[in-house]
């Protein structure tokens, strides 16, 4: 079956109206017009991908933002909860892993961008929503003009400014945006008073940014004063029941940026205000893709690879140009002096959420080892990198016959074009459903018809037509690009899909995909991987690796691996790769677990009693050394790790081991507690 596209029509690009953008000493510039992000006057795609310091350890923080940047993270994004800095009134906080100067020099030194996330309210799943207890007790209202709450709003932002006073892109820092509040979608009016606040205090980065969602005609923001960001979950541990939800709209390619409109069709145009975020006034711009997501007590939803990869790509092929990731890096809440930290509905909130635990189950996990989507998210981030020039000025083109969620017969499929070349992107993935295979696929995008191709399985990719490589036309690849290096373009082998290249004036090329040499016409050489290589995939000071079952990054100009150990790696010369071993040898630690009475009360019982009074099992765990991970796979509900009497991790139970680093017991006496598992929360195994 041929499938075809609705006509292309350019947008008219306005350029000036934000008034945004900056220049750095050295002369590099960084601007955005109403349909992508330029640097140095070029087109280009950002990753942005959240970690929060606080919820680190700062000798953590090189290490795991150089894990970030070779995950293809090009910005780090970062709340300040004011509850961490002043949890006492007057009484301020900077040092140690509350030291957002020193995270931001090391994100300079890791060779990220940052964007930082400064509130006044944040939520973040903190406590208050990151507002300090006092604050609450005040007099007047928050997150509102009064002079009292405007007042000490400013001498929070005084004080956040002075921390990082001198590191804003124009001062040769790295700090590229400033986001103002959260979610916050109807007081305009606030929201400038908030951003002029903070341009008074000193703040002056090149973008700034606010949360565009949660409301139906999009958030109420001052037009042209904030660059709107948009968020994309595939499920909601805020919901209140316990039911599966329908399917989720995010695996269809469209045009919707804004999370709440989704049925805009039944709708008006504009609120009883006559409010409608105008949208072609901004590119689309991500910050929040999840992909992860918290476990509440109530619900506890599973994100896999594939979840969070057809999510991103999705967004990618219908217009994304900033790629954000909430969280990218899970995290441990700490534990304030007064109270526990984390949202709960002991402080109002609908959710209970664990005291210590912030893995989010993302792309790094709170501890720092990798899951499935961080080499899937990658195969996204290389392309950004070296291709970002060409797609971020592409448009996206709706099929000819658009899907829905609830169809799972019909092919999935969007262009962005710039009216002669562009990129086919294929969405065969739906979570918690399984697509009808398609044979015989053709795609016709107007100027280029691919050949037939059979869409099976679990699988979302993308395809170039009229790509240029190097001077060379390729006419099209039935294989996804993934990077350049030099005149050696890398691509992916597409599961299922024969890998196919046509260049102008020369016949189709079909490929076996593998870490051979590849294929060479003219002056361009073609590599192609097969899919599983693809992910383990990384360009480091512009150099190609592919890790054997282990995932490289480079800190302080050393290659490394994210699993501890030797390693062994392929390491691309020009012309082919060559095998190579590093690293050394570790002694895993081993885990003793045994049965053990009740040693004292727990200090924070009341998490073992979520939904009511529970059963208490208790084991006493004993580990050999300090490296590697100790693992527990006991079924509960609830589980907390004590050593020495204080409390350093705890878990809600989802099936899946509970990796927990030796370091954290080794050479103390520890206890396990659990308490018992009921079936009274949503589940996914």
């Amino acid at each position: 079956m041929i499938y075809g596209f609705q006509n292309y029509k350019p947008s008219q690009i306005l350029r000036g109206h934000l008034a945004m953008g900056g220049v750095s000493p050295t002369g590099e510039t960084l601007a955005v017009n109403s349909l992508y992000f330029e640097r140095n006057g070029k087109p280009f795609i950002g990753v942005m991908g959240e970690y929060h310091f606080v919820r680190d350890r700062r000798d953590h923080w090189y290490t795991e933002l150089c894990k970030m940047k070779a995950g293809g993270i090009s910005t780090v994004a970062t709340y300040l909860f004011w509850i961490y800095h002043e949890e006492i009134e007057g009484e301020f906080d900077f040092t140690g892993d509350r030291d957002i100067r020193f995270f931001v020099q090391e994100s300079q030194r890791a060779g990220l961008d940052v964007v930082i996330r400064i509130g006044p309210w944040a939520h973040g799943e903190c406590r208050n929503g990151g507002f300090p207890d006092w604050l609450l007790q005040k007099p007047f209202a928050l997150r509102d003009n009064n002079p009292g709450y405007m007042a000490k709003a400013r001498i929070w932002y005084e004080h956040v400014y002075e921390q990082v006073k001198g590191l804003f892109f124009k001062d040769g820092g790295p700090i590229i945006g400033v986001q103002i509040e959260n979610e916050l979608i109807d007081k305009p009016d606030h929201m400038l008073a908030l951003k002029r606040l903070a341009v008074d205090v000193g703040f002056d980065a090149p973008f700034y940014t606010a949360t565009g969602w949660n409301h139906l005609y999009g958030a109420k923001l001052p037009v042209d004063e904030f660059l709107p960001v948009f968020a994309a979950y595939v499920e909601a541990p805020w919901e209140q029941h316990i039911e599966k939800l329908p399917l989720s709209q995010h695996y269809v390619f469209s045009e919707v940026r804004n999370d709440a409109a989704v049925g805009k069709d039944l709708i008006g145009k504009t609120d009883t205000e006559g409010w409608r975020l105008p949208y072609e006034r901004y590119p689309f711009a991500t910050c929040e893709l999840g992909a992860g997501l918290p476990f509440s007590h109530h619900r506890r939803a599973v994100i896999h690879g594939m979840d969070a990869y057809a999510l991103s790509l999705v967004k990618l092929g219908s217009g994304n140009n900033l790629i954000g990731y909430y969280m990218y890096h899970g995290g441990t809440n700490k534990l304030g002096k007064r109270s526990t930290l984390q949202e709960s509905r002991a402080t109002g909130y609908p959710n209970d959420y664990p005291i210590l635990n912030y893995d989010f189950h993302t792309c790094l996990t709170q501890y720092g080892e990798t899951r499935e989507q961080y080499g899937l998210l990658n195969l996204l981030h290389l392309f950004a990198a070296d291709f970002g020039e060409l797609l971020a000025p592409m448009e996206y083109v709706k099929a000819a016959q658009p899907s829905a969620a609830e169809d799972l017969r019909s092919l999935r499929y969007a262009l962005r074009t710039d009216g002669r070349a562009g990129f086919v992107f294929i969405n065969h993935y739906q979570r918690l459903a399984q697509l009808e295979d398609l044979h015989g696929v053709v795609i016709d995008t107007g100027t280029v018809t691919f050949p037939p191709i059979d869409v099976v399985g679990e699988t979302s990719f993308f395809m170039p037509f009229h790509l240029n490589l190097s001077g060379q036309l390729l006419i099209y690849a039935t294989a996804q690009p993934l990077c350049k290096c030099g005149d050696t373009v890398f691509f992916a082998a597409i599961e299922g899909i024969k890998p196919r290249y046509c260049f102008a004036g020369a016949k189709e090329c079909a490929v076996t995909p593998g870490l051979g040499s590849g294929f060479v016409y003219e002056n361009v050489r073609i590599v192609t991987l097969p899919w599983n290589l693809a992910q383990r995939l990384r360009k480091l000071n512009g150099r190609v690796y592919v890790g054997e079952n282990c995932d490289l990054y480079m800190e302080d100009g050393q290659l490394r691996s994210v699993q501890a150990g030797e390693f062994t790696y392929y390491d691309w010369n020009g012309e082919a790769f060559e095998r190579k071993t590093a690293g050394a040898v570790i002694h895993q630690t081993a885990l003793t677990v045994e049965d053990a009475s009740e040693p004292y009360v727990p200090p924070y019982a009341e998490e073992l009693n979520l939904g009511g009074e529970r059963r208490r099992t208790w084991k006493k765990l004993t580990v050999s050394s300090a490296e590697g991970f100790a693992e527990i796979s006991d079924p509960c509900d609830v589980a907390q790790i004590y050593a020495d009497g204080v409390m350093v991790a705890d878990n809600f139970y989802c099936g899946e081991p509970w990796r927990v680093p030796a370091s954290l017991l080794y050479g103390k006496e520890c206890y396990l507690v659990m308490s018992e598992l009921k079936d009274d929360f949503y589940r996914e195994f």
